[in-house]
C-alpha cells in the first residue's frame, strides 16, 4: 500500500503541531492523544482497504487492429463490496501504443459494474501484447492506495492499414472508383472474354454486334465482354534494409504493404489470383490465392512482415521465384531503386522477363525531391542539391534502360504509390499484356 497526499498532509500537520506543543508544555498531552487517535484511524483505514473484496475485471479487445488506426478496448469492472470504490485504472497497453484517455479514474458503486471504453492506437505491425491491468484503489478515508494487477497478458495482431482497400470497396459498390483516383480505361481487344448479350447501345462498334441474336430478336444485340479472369499476379516484395526509410513518419515498407492490399483487392475482384514472395533477409512465400476468402488469407500472411538489415539480393529472388512460379504471371517487384542496383538488377529482370511480364514498382523518397526543389543558399545546401540530383539521375538511367528492354516500370512517391500501382495493373489488364 502507498500513502496518499491526504495522509502526508495529515502527518505534516501533526508535526507542525508538535512545534507548538513543545513551546507550550500544557498542550503536549492533547497533542499525544491526537497523534494516537490519528494513528489508530490510519491503521483502521489501511486494514479496511486490505480486507475489501478485490475488484473483478474483464477486458474485451478488438478482433484486429490496423496500424495507426484507433481500436476500441473495453474494460468491465465489477465491485462486489458493500462500499463504493474510488479507483484509478491503467490498461497494460503495448510499448509504443497511444491511449489518450488513460489512466481512467472514477467511482464504482457498491455491488455494481461499469464499462470503460478507451481507444488504443498501435504504431507497429505484427504481434503485440497487452499486459495486466493496473488498478490503484483508494481506502475509505482516502489515506491509502492499494495497487493490484488483474488479468494475464493477451496477444493481438496488428495488421497493415487497409482503410484504402475498404474505401475502394465502398466506392466500387457504387461504381465510383474514379473519386479515389483509380481509373478504369476499357479497351476492346483480345484481353477480353465474352460475358453476356445485351441490347445495342449508341457507340457500340459494329464488330461487337451479334448478328445471329439480332436476326432472332429482330433488334440489334451486342456482345458484352469482361476482362480475362484467372490470371496470376505475383508480388516480389523487398524486405531489405533499404525499405526502412521513413516517408511521412511511416516506413516505406508499410506504404508498400498498403499498395499490395489495394492492388490485391482490385485483382481479386477481377477474378485473378495473387501470390507474394519476399526477399532481402526473408524468404516467405504465399502460393496463389483466389476468391472471396483470399483477402483474409493475404492479411494474415502480410501482417507480421518486417524489414531486415540484410541487403537486397535480386538475383537470388528471381531464381527462387522462377522455381516456384512456372505459370506466366505479372510479377511486380516492389523496392526502392538505387543507382548501384543496375549491374545486378537489370540482368536479373531480363531472366525473369523470359517467362513472366515484369513490372518494377519503385518508391522514391519525398525528401529527395524536396532537396532538389529547395533554393540553394549555402555551400552545404549546394552539396545536398548535387547529391540529390545525382541520386535521381542514376535512378532515371536505370529505369530508362529497363524500359528499353521491354520491362515495365513505375516510379512514384509514397503518397500516390498505391493508386498509381492500381492504375498500372488495370492498364496492363485492359491492354492484354498478361
Amino acid at each position: 500500500m502507498t500513502p496518499t497526499p491526504r495522509l502526508l498532509a495529515l502527518a505534516a500537520t501533526w508535526l507542525l503541531l508538535a512545534i507548538i506543543a513543545s513551546a507550550v508544555p500544557v498542550l503536549m498531552m492533547p497533542w499525544l492523544w491526537l497523534g494516537g487517535t490519528v494513528a489508530v484511524g490510519i491503521l483502521i483505514d489501511g486494514v479496511r482497504v486490505r480486507l475489501q473484496k478485490p475488484l473483478e475485471l474483464q477486458r474485451r479487445l478488438p478482433g484486429r487492429f490496423a496500424m495507426g488506426e484507433a481500436g476500441e478496448v473495453r474494460l468491465i469492472i465489477r465491485n462486489d463490496s458493500s462500499q463504493p470504490a474510488m479507483v484509478e485504472i491503467f490498461d497494460g497497453i503495448p510499448q509504443g501504443a497511444v491511449a489518450p484517455t488513460l489512466p481512467w479514474s472514477g467511482e464504482i458503486p457498491a455491488n455494481r459494474e461499469i464499462r470503460v471504453f478507451h481507444p488504443v492506437t498501435l504504431s507497429e505491425r505484427g504481434e503485440s501484447t497487452f499486459g495486466p491491468v493496473h488498478v490503484r484503489r483508494v481506502s475509505p478515508f482516502g489515506l491509502w492506495t492499494r495497487k493490484t494487477q488483474h488479468l494475464a497478458g493477451e496477444m493481438v495482431k496488428v495488421y497493415p492499414n487497409y482503410e484504402p482497400v475498404i474505401r475502394f470497396a465502398l466506392l466500387a459498390m457504387q461504381h465510383r472508383e474514379s473519386p479515389m483516383g483509380i481509373v478504369r480505361r476499357p479497351r476492346a481487344g483480345t484481353s477480353r472474354d465474352f460475358h453476356q448479350l445485351r441490347d445495342y447501345r449508341d457507340g457500340d462498334p459494329l464488330s461487337q454486334i451479334d448478328w445471329k441474336a439480332t436476326s432472332r430478336r429482330q433488334t440489334l444485340i451486342s456482345r458484352d465482354f469482361q476482362e480475362q479472369r484467372n490470371q496470376s499476379i505475383v508480388f516480389l516484395l523487398d524486405t531489405g534494409r533499404r525499405m526502412r526509410a521513413l516517408d511521412g513518419g511511416v516506413p516505406q515498407f508499410d506504404h508498400i504493404l498498403n499498395a499490395i492490399l489495394l492492388v490485391s483487392h482490385v485483382a481479386l475482384r477481377q477474378g485473378d489470383q495473387v501470390a507474394v514472395k519476399s526477399f532481402g533477409g526473408s524468404d516467405r512465400w504465399l502460393p496463389p490465392v483466389k476468391g472471396a476468402h483470399a483477402m483474409p488469407v493475404l492479411l494474415n500472411h502480410l501482417y507480421d512482415y518486417q524489414t531486415t538489415a540484410a541487403p537486397s539480393d535480386f538475383s537470388g529472388a528471381v531464381e527462387q521465384l522462377m522455381a516456384r512460379q512456372r505459370r506466366r504471371s505479372l510479377v511486380i517487384l516492389l523496392t526502392n531503386l538505387r543507382g548501384e542496383d543496375g549491374k545486378e538488377l537489370i540482368p536479373a529482370l531480363q531472366v525473369l522477363k523470359s517467362r513472366h511480364l515484369v513490372l518494377l514498382a519503385s518508391m522514391r523518397e519525398r525528401v529527395v525531391e524536396d532537396s532538389i526543389t529547395q533554393p540553394v543558399e549555402s555551400f552545404s545546401s549546394a552539396l545536398k542539391f548535387l547529391a540529390a540530383d545525382r541520386y535521381v539521375q542514376e535512378r532515371r538511367e536505370i529505369l530508362a534502360t529497363l524500359g528499353a528492354l521491354g520491362i515495365l516500370t513505375l516510379d512514384s512517391t509514397a503518397q500516390s504509390f498505391a493508386i498509381a500501382l492500381a492504375n498500372t495493373y488495370l492498364d496492363i489488364k485492359s491492354a492484354g499484356r498478361i
